[in-house]
């Protein structure tokens, strides 16, 4: 038998298995940490990918607008590089009064003071002018016109009137565009409400499909064809911003590598980094699969978990069976997920979503979508069983409930495969791609 020690909320839970009927674990391929960061930040800037450096890009006297992730993406530790950036900017002839960090908070809420000195550092805060981007007022959005998919875009006219222009972020899978970063800085990151809205829209199939939502298209690790995606390059490209300053992680949460340059090229190259380490190929799949989110924070609530139940359903033969391993003590946060549920059934859900769209809206959909194809077993706290059932998942609080019903409803011998990192790791059957 091979025990594993799958991480869940603040601790673990063990599961035995036989070793022959282990197809494979999926984890994140090992990859070293940068050890230097200041040295190997000021390094990427110096030698941007397809781009000249910031100090011949700016000039003196030229305002310049960094665009910078919200609190929902903490795990990028600005505090480790941002400041370099900006005390490259003065380097290069920029004063701190000439740059404006404009938080790309989407539909988010804004930040706490307190949320901001966490994720910037007091010291920026005092420094630094920030702005939280509101989507929602129109008097801080600029028109720039229409995407061939027929968005009408509104940018932060902060950003849109800076001389120059910096996104900032991270790059990991992303289960609706692909691949976070790069240009989702801009979209939904400084975009405005109704642009978000439409192209969020492009997530679903037309009205009348057989299915909601196009997750064949608008799918992790996919670019090509993907109309959510294409439609989030042409915005980006009418703002055009003059450079990109993005980062990857290794499965440890260290920094893997840093991409500075052209705000394409430089960040497809940090999403083949995304795909070496985390992007793992199956050479077939399983009857059952065990997947945990990876404990505290990202089993915190179910809105999260959809991450790793979509990740899990790529490694799961058709009509298979998934044990999700997610605590979920905030399981009804956010408010606007929880209350998806509360339609009686998939049906007036997806009426709903289509008149008025949001993406929790999409990821309860989502779930209740995969919940009628897989069965899902979800290991977590009693008190969450009614939200979990209304999924269309059955609630256990223990594995050893969990492999009793995943047993009955397996072939005897189930060959199975364990994903300790299941919220980040992508499996690719065959080695397939975008």
């Amino acid at each position: 038998m091979r025990k594993f020690f799958l991480k869940y909320g603040s601790t673990h839970l063990e599961a035995s298995l036989p070793e022959k009927n282990i197809i494979q674990v999926i984890e994140g391929k090992e990859y070293s940490a940068i050890t230097d960061i200041s040295s190997g930040v000021n390094h990427a800037l110096d030698h941007p990918i397809d781009s000249l450096p910031i100090k011949q890009l700016v000039k003196k006297g030229e305002t310049v607008a960094i665009v910078v992730s919200d609190i929902t993406r903490a795990w990028i530790k600005y505090p480790q590089f941002l400041p370099n950036i900006i005390n490259y900017l003065n380097y290069s002839g920029v004063t701190d009064n000439d740059i404006l960090l404009v938080m790309a908070l989407g539909a988010h809420r804004k930040h706490t003071p307190e949320e901001l000195e966490t994720l910037l550092t007091k010291n920026l805060v005092d420094r630094i002018r920030v702005i939280d981007h509101d989507c929602h007022d129109k008097d801080q959005l600029s028109y720039m016109g229409e995407t061939s998919f027929g968005t009408k875009v509104y940018l932060n006219k902060h950003v849109v009137e800076a001389d120059k222009v910096i996104l900032t972020g991270g790059v990991v899978y992303h289960f609706m565009a692909g691949y976070g970063g790069g240009r989702k800085s801009i979209l939904p990151g400084i975009a405005g409400y109704s642009t978000i809205q439409q192209n969020h829209l492009l997530l679903l199939y037309p009205q009348g499909s057989a299915q909601c939502l196009n997750t064949k298209d608008c799918a992790s690790g996919k670019t090509r064809g993907n109309p959510m995606h294409e439609d989030q390059m042409e915005i980006a490209a009418m703002l055009n911003p003059d450079f990109i300053f993005n980062v990857v992680m290794n499965p440890q949460g260290q920094f893997a590598g840093f991409f500075a340059g052209n705000y394409v090229t430089a960040w497809e190259k940090a999403c083949q980094l995304v795909d070496r380490i985390y992007g793992i190929p199956i050479e077939k799949q399983a009857d059952l699969v065990i997947a945990t989110c990876g404990g505290f924070p990202k089993d915190l609530n179910l809105y999260q978990t959809s991450k790793t139940m979509d990740n899990a359903s790529q490694a799961v033969k058709p009509g298979g069976v998934i044990i999700l391993l997610s605590e979920c003590k905030d399981i009804k946060e956010p408010y606007d997920f929880a209350q998806w549920f509360d339609f009686p059934d998939i049906k007036a859900m997806e009426k709903e979503l289509r008149h008025n769209f949001t993406i929790p809206g999409y990821a309860a959909v989502f779930e209740v979508q995969q919940a009628l194809a897989i069965t899902y077993i979800m290991v977590t706290l009693a008190e969450n069983a009614d939200l979990v059932r209304k999924v269309g998942m059955i609630p256990v609080t223990s594995m050893e409930e969990a492999f009793e019903i995943a047993y009955k409803k397996c072939p005897p011998n189930p060959g199975v495969i364990v994903m300790p990192q299941g919220s980040t790791t992508l499996p690719r059957l065959n080695n397939g791609g975008a």
